[in-house]
């Protein structure tokens, strides 16, 4: 799949956001290794800890449906309707992408639109991160 795709899909997502108390859309399109693509929105609440980001409404939708090997990301977000700016994943979605994701390889793209992106791979957004070789390394000492 072509990173215009992926960004198209993404900015579609947006369009089914639940944003009403921030009114910043955003949208995500997640590709797995075997080309598959899908998307997701953020989801606000009243209660604002238990809403979703787009990020991670994408990766979960994935591996319910048994997907679990990823290569990128696209998440494009902004205020009203507008993109005027990279919006990057929070520190959750970070972590939830290095659950599943290897940090030199996925691909995070940020888009304003189909020729404004950047490309980072996760370990540029998360160095350092904490995962699985952590915790087995604490279960051998």
């Amino acid at each position: 799949m072509e990173i215009k795709e992926l960004i198209r899909s993404a900015l579609a997502a947006r369009k089914t956001a639940y944003a009403p108390y921030s009114q910043f859309l955003v949208g995500a399109a997640l590709l797995c290794k075997d080309g598959t693509v899908y998307t997701g929105c953020n989801i606000e609440n009243a209660s604002y800890p238990a809403g979703n980001c787009a990020e991670r409404t994408a990766i979960f939708k994935a591996v319910s449906e048994g997907k679990k090997d990823f290569s990128a990301i696209c998440i494009a977000g902004g205020r009203e309707g507008e993109v005027s700016e990279y919006c990057p994943p929070c520190g959750i979605c970070r972590q939830v992408c290095a659950e599943f994701c290897d940090a030199d390889t996925f691909q995070i793209i940020l888009a304003k639109n189909e020729t404004e992106y950047r490309i980072y791979t996760l370990g540029e957004l998360l160095p350092l991160g904490f995962g699985a070789a952590q915790l087995k390394a604490e279960n051998t000492k």
